[in-house]
């Protein structure tokens, strides 16, 4: 963290990492996500810039929902010559993701502008003596230091510190991990093999030892390696109840699993600000969740008209229009009956 004139602030030396989950407020936690911590010649990120990279495809709605904006965006994006849409697609991805989005103006020898280059917000350092000197930096002693002013820095405002920005989805991320958490569970529970799908009771004294082992083999032979197990239980003579079967846990994961699943969807897209029609969702209720472009049109004004003024703040740096947007069309008729309805 720096002070209004950009001195360092000393820390304890340590970095916000992706670990086990605990409270925003516990203990000390809240201090490591405050600093931006002073190595010498950068500033440290004061969240795990890698943590955020795995987290992005750590839930289906968490990177569906920030592709899904990259590609309005990109859709409505006009190509400059100085910017192509692949270098500004990979742009607004990085600032979505990280909160920091880096573009490089490279010059020819004359001093005028060449075609613009995306950075890597990943491997992207602010300098610590100057706030205006930027570093590549992929690993311990590879770093590249950039020209002085070349680099633009587009970065999402957090009320800590003002060395680098931070996603807004970051609220939603243990609900994103909790969504990882029980599709895994719910994996190594079909891939572990060793619980039963059923148990078959025959007490039934009349039936032939043979025709007994014929129905055991079949029931063994019936599944392969890491899928349910049945079980088969032969008891002459026995009583109607003598066996019970109760299948408390598997009952109470099933249920657990589609609860968490659909609550935790709700709050990544609750986070990224996203209709869940837009997202493809099959609506569980018989309402459903309301006609599709309403909703779209909502979702452009409120979401990516204010979008595309951020990422259009660019221009003032490079002192020409070249971040342009054309308008969100959406094909269909409105509530007017009208169609080719505007919207954004």
């Amino acid at each position: 963290m720096t002070d209004v004139a950009g001195a360092a602030v000393p820390s304890r030396g340590e970095a916000f990492t992706f670990g086990d989950p605990t409270p925003v407020m516990d203990r000390r936690e809240i201090m490591d996500y405050i600093e931006c911590w002073m190595n010498g010649k950068w500033y440290e990120p004061p969240v795990s810039v890698d943590g955020l990279a795995k987290a992005f495809r750590s839930s289906t709605h968490h990177s569906s929902s920030l592709f899904f904006k990259r590609n309005l965006l990109a859709s409505t994006f006009i190509p400059h010559k100085w910017m192509d849409r692949e270098t500004f697609g990979a742009w607004a991805l990085d600032f979505m993701v990280f909160g920091n989005g880096y573009i490089e103006r490279p010059r020819n020898m004359l001093g005028g502008t060449m075609r613009l280059q995306h950075s890597l917000a990943k491997y992207m350092r602010r300098g610590g003596d100057n706030l205006d000197a930027y570093f590549f930096v992929r690993g311990w002693k590879e770093e590249h230091e950039f020209t002085k002013g070349s680099i633009h820095h587009l970065r999402e405002a957090d009320i800590n510190q003002e060395v680098y920005g931070l996603p807004e989805y970051l609220s939603a991320l243990q609900s994103a991990w909790l969504n990882e958490s029980a599709t895994l569970f719910r994996r190594r529970y079909y891939n572990n093999g060793s619980h039963a799908g059923f148990i078959l009771y025959i007490n039934d004294a009349q039936q032939q030892q043979a025709d007994v082992d014929n129905i055991r083999e079949a029931l063994k032979n019936a599944k392969g390696p890491g899928n349910f197990r049945n079980l088969f239980l032969y008891s002459p003579n026995g009583k109607k109840d003598g066996v019970q079967v109760i299948p408390v846990s598997e009952v109470a994961a099933k249920d657990d699993f589609f609860n968490i699943k659909n609550v935790s969807r709700d709050d990544v897209l609750a986070a990224h600000r996203i209709p869940p029609q837009l997202m493809g969702i099959v609506p569980s209720n018989t309402g459903g969740f309301g006609a599709v472009l309403p909703a779209a049109r909502v979702f452009a004004r409120n979401e990516l008209g204010p979008l595309q003024q951020r990422l259009s703040s660019i221009n003032d740096w490079l002192g020409e229009e070249v971040v342009r947007f054309e308008a969100y069309v959406i094909e269909g008729e409105d509530e007017g009956g009208k169609t080719g309805a505007q919207a954004g």
